[in-house]
């Protein structure tokens, strides 16, 4: 498959039930271990035996109750057989009793509960992944690579949105941008991909797949009170030649074409989002770019260009991308790269975060280091 989902700020995975790191599994063993050698080699006014007590919460925190149990019985053996018998004091004994037994009802809740997040975050992740699944790596003679990340921790889809898919008219592929993020978000995507995904097979150009999707959110909202449905999207449609695609710009930042290591922005003619119904009184118009072998083109959303450093300073994409070398490597690790270096630029990124990489014609390129010159395939774009 062709397409990476990254979270916002993930977490560690042993927070969410996943078995814990093995350094801090052996923590409370080597600890234990620590304190018996110390025990005997201190002397008899230091008490440290004490400190033996922390053991079984902690062992609750990382192993099931059966493990606790056998720690707890570890920690009143070495009450009662260390060198100053600590656990023999008045209710010491008592207490350590009744702390282990704690510690492996602990343990066991806190094992019923990871069991539970397990399944539920499983089931999340399926989910997420039947709305916006991969991409492949081809979609006809289209190479394709798509990057995404959400802005809510633990999301792996919110309201950005891409896809590729062949069809009778060709390839074609969508990126957008949904109003809001989250559940609410989330059904709003997964009701423009179905509408794209028909649209790819039955409608004859991009206007008609603009105004498909346009439809869609004006019913959807029609159907809830107050609501107000909105995206931004771009369209391209690719011959199947190679040699030009097909764009349709609804209020969404245009695509970047990247030729021989330079990023430039392709001039649509930008038209209003979705979902205001305005495709009813005039279709947007479509701009036919011309392509040179080995051309890559970048759709994406704005919450790259929408990403500040801590001087507010919005990250440069185009001059970014140029440093980078946008027409070297394979699709994924431009991504990649790409990704890396927002993270980098911007520590903090607060909105949803989607690119689609596409390569329509990857065949027959010359070798990366070759100063062959590529054949031009016309002279710029030009509006259908």
């Amino acid at each position: 498959m062709s397409s990476v989902r990254a979270r916002q700020g993930e977490v560690p995975r042993w927070l969410s039930g996943e078995k814990a790191p093995l350094w801090l599994r052996l923590l409370p063993l080597v600890v234990l271990v620590l304190l018996a050698l110390s025990d005997r080699i201190t002397p008899d006014d230091v008490e440290l035996s004490y400190f033996v007590a922390a053991l079984p919460p902690l062992t609750a925190l990382l192993y099931g109750p059966l493990s606790t149990a056998l720690m707890g019985v570890a920690v009143v053996v070495f009450g009662l057989s260390g060198t100053d018998e600590f656990a023999h004091r008045d209710g010491v004994l008592l207490s350590l009793v009744l702390l282990c037994l704690t510690s492996v009802v602990v343990s066991w809740s806190r094992t019923r509960r990871d069991a539970r997040l397990v399944t539920v975050g499983t089931a999340a992740e399926v989910a997420q992944f039947a709305v916006l699944p991969p991409l492949p790596a081809a979609v006809g003679r289209v190479h394709c690579f798509g990057l995404y990340r959400a802005a809510r921790l633990g999301d792996l889809v919110s309201g950005d949105l891409y896809d590729v898919r062949a069809g009778p008219n060709g390839v074609r592929a969508v990126v957008a941008d949904v109003e809001g993020h989250g559940p609410g978000a989330v059904a709003t995507v997964s009701a423009l991909l179905g509408a794209f995904r028909e649209a790819a097979l039955d409608d004859a150009d991009l206007p008609a797949v603009a105004a498909r999707l346009d439809r869609r959110l004006v019913v959807d909202s029609a159907a809830v009170e107050h609501a107000e449905l909105f995206a931004t999207a771009v369209l391209m449609e690719f011959a199947e030649d190679g040699l030009s695609v097909r764009v349709v710009s609804c209020g969404h930042p245009p695509p970047l074409l990247l030729r021989r290591g330079r990023v430039t922005e392709m001039p649509v003619d930008p038209a209003p989002p979705l979902g205001l119904g305005l495709t009813e009184f005039g279709l947007p118009s479509v701009t036919e770019v011309p392509l040179e072998r080995c051309d890559r083109i970048l759709a994406h959303t704005d919450g790259i260009t929408e990403a500040r450093d801590a001087a507010g300073v919005f990250y440069p994409l185009r001059e970014r991308l140029e440093a980078l070398g946008p027409s070297r490597g394979k699709l994924p690790d431009l991504a990649e790269a790409i990704q890396r270096d927002l993270l980098r630029f911007a520590r903090h990124v607060e909105d949803d975060v989607a690119l689609l990489l596409v390569e329509p014609d990857p065949e027959n390129c010359p070798d990366e280091d070759s100063d062959e010159p590529r054949p031009a395939r016309g002279e710029g774009p030009r509006p259908v």
